[in-house]
């Protein structure tokens, strides 16, 4: 695993100062890379999968791997966005966490990532240096994911009930499939295969 994605203990650059005229570019990436993985371990939906396993076993590798490869992204891409960044991150919850994300953090999150780049090109480390001290305060441990997860069971439990009633009101109204979340997975369909003498061939089903 990236030693980029390891948060660190006390900060060089943290002497009370939130910008120096004198950084170099080393100093300014290892900042920009400390800023996107933290942003990440705070990111409460990303800290209750790893804490419930949601992306497996290995849930906590996931985070570090997922870290490094936003940053990743990030450096390669320049004129990245925010809506852009929020794409790439519910994507890979769903897919690595099968969570689908849609209380709008991801996006509070790539903002605060596109910002921090920005912030970090000019020397600014201000809002990284706030970060990395409330990670240290709390000891390397992220938001209370315990009293989220208990908020959460909360709103899906009144969201099950509100929507029985719902539907109970509106005698059982059709659903409109074309209104799915674009970020559900869809099996393709399977084609046929035909061989040269016109034919179609017979495939077994895998279970």
């Amino acid at each position: 695993m990236a030693s980029a994605t390891q948060l660190p203990g006390p900060m060089e650059v943290g002497e009370n100062t939130s910008t120096d005229s004198g950084t170099t570019p080393a100093k300014c990436q290892a900042q920009f890379e400390l800023g996107i993985t933290l942003s990440l371990f705070f990111w409460p939906s990303l800290s209750l999968a790893v804490t419930n396993n949601w992306g497996g076993a290995d849930s906590s590798d996931k985070r570090e791997w997922f870290a490094q490869t936003t940053i990743d992204l990030l450096n390669e891409h320049a004129d990245a966005d925010a809506e852009w960044v929020e794409e790439f991150l519910l994507q890979v919850m769903l897919d690595e966490f099968e969570v689908n994300v849609d209380d709008q953090s991801g996006f509070e999150v790539a903002e605060q990532m596109i910002r921090m780049k920005k912030n970090c090109m000019r020397g600014d480390f201000t809002e990284i240096l706030q970060l990395k001290e409330r990670w240290d305060v709390k000891g390397g441990q992220a938001e209370d994911v315990d009293k989220l997860f208990e908020k959460k069971e909360r709103n899906e439990h009144d969201d099950e009930t509100s929507g029985s009633e719902d539907g109970d009101e509106d005698g059982g109204a059709d659903i409109n499939m074309d209104e799915a979340p674009s970020l559900v997975r869809v099996r393709e369909p399977a084609v046929p295969e035909v061989d040269e003498e016109g034919f179609t061939k017979v495939t077994k089903k895998k279970r």
